[in-house]
């Protein structure tokens, strides 16, 4: 009979695998991280002399006004669908498929109205789509 005492070795933590997963989150958020100073810097852009193009490519403007209302080269679309917008731009773009559509949305619009202009875009066929914007007033520093 073994009457001494039972010897119970206390639990050890292991750090080395926890620092080991800190220092590669640390690595991670280091590399990942973006730095605003790089959107500070002070560029001189290039200037270009070319000639002008003789001809503009086909364009159809679609206007979505900030109640949903649309407008398909100033021509209201009856309704708010999407697929009597298809067939607006279709008449407008003439079967065309190299027709650029710009879109020109109200800031307030919401942005279903803008999704839908996209989604009639695809339905017809355009693919070259651009949207307008205007260059806000300067402000002097």
């Amino acid at each position: 009979m073994n009457f001494g005492r039972t010897r119970v070795d206390d639990p050890e933590i292991n750090l080395i695998p926890f620092i080991d997963v800190l220092l590669v989150v640390l690595i991670f958020l280091v590399l990942s991280t973006t730095y605003s100073r790089f959107t500070e810097l002070q560029v001189n852009l290039p200037a270009a002399d070319a000639e002008r193009l003789a001809e503009r490519p086909a364009e159809v403007v679609v206007a979505v006004a900030a109640d949903g209302r649309y407008a398909v080269d100033r021509q209201a679309v009856d309704g708010r669908s999407v697929e009597r917008l298809a067939e607006a731009l279709q008449r407008a773009s003439a079967g065309r498929a190299d027709v650029v559509l710009i879109v020109s949305a109200d800031a307030t619009a919401a942005h279903q109205s803008v999704v839908n202009v996209l989604d009639a875009a695809r339905r017809v066929g355009l693919a070259r789509i651009t949207f307008a914007a205007q260059t806000p007033n300067a402000v002097p520093r």
